[in-house]
């Protein structure tokens, strides 16, 4: 697999404010996830949501989460989750995360489709994300095939390791087999100083920072833009 240009990887950032996602901006984050308050981050409001989109020009993509228990969904939380994806849109989103999973942490193919297809529908596709859930599933091929059969367009993982750097031999496992139908978007503890051998070593192109603390995406971008 050809390595790709340092200069043009795609940075996004996980931000939880106007604040950080005006600063992730402005140090070069090309996208931003907004999240909600909570661990691993919840749908972030309807204020948040339109306060971003009016504070940057770059695509945000939502989660879409509704409780912070597990990634297991009932026929509540659906409703829940498909009526976000809805205000999501008609805030200015440009795409939604989530990421729903059976009780055997295989994912859940009936409530993922009802969300993909809910997210492609209406006067404007939103692209899709399946989030960090991703590495609790304990087949990593046979969880991107039921993601890519849903019309999935990024999966956002670690390669099941603590960090994308650890997970930089599965990471690049997973692109090679979705090929160009989906991209890996490689996120856990990216920093400037492993970003280049995450981006080498994972055969990818696209990282995930977190943004809360905005000097996390300064030093990434410097670190990929300069030698």
């Amino acid at each position: 697999m050809a390595h790709t240009p340092f200069s043009v990887v795609l940075v996004e950032a996980c931000c939880d404010s106007v604040s950080t996602a005006r600063a992730a901006v402005s140090f070069g984050a090309n996208r931003i996830e907004l999240c909600g308050p909570g661990d691993g981050g919840t749908t972030p409001s309807h204020g948040l949501m339109a306060s971003c989109r009016a504070a940057v020009a770059a695509p945000i993509h939502a989660m879409i989460r509704p409780h912070t228990r597990d990634f297991i969904y009932d026929a509540e939380d659906v409703g829940v989750m498909l009526r976000d994806i809805d205000v999501a849109r008609s805030l200015g989103m440009d795409g939604v995360v989530f990421g729903p999973l059976s009780v055997d942490n295989t994912v859940d193919r009936h409530v993922l489709q009802a969300l993909v297809s809910r997210a492609h529908a209406g006067d404007r596709r939103l692209r899709v994300a399946f989030h960090r859930a991703f590495d609790r599933t304990p087949d990593a091929i046979a969880a991107l095939d039921a993601i890519l059969e849903a019309g999935v367009d990024l999966i956002l993982t670690a390669g099941h390791q603590r960090t994308a750097l650890e997970g930089a031999a599965e990471l690049q496992q997973l692109q090679r087999h979705a090929g160009d139908r989906l991209v890996i978007l490689a996120g856990g503890t990216v920093r400037g100083s492993n970003v280049r051998g995450i981006v080498q070593n994972g055969g990818v192109h696209e990282v995930h920072v977190r943004g809360t603390d905005p000097s996390f995406i300064r030093d990434t971008v410097t670190a990929l833009r300069h030698s």
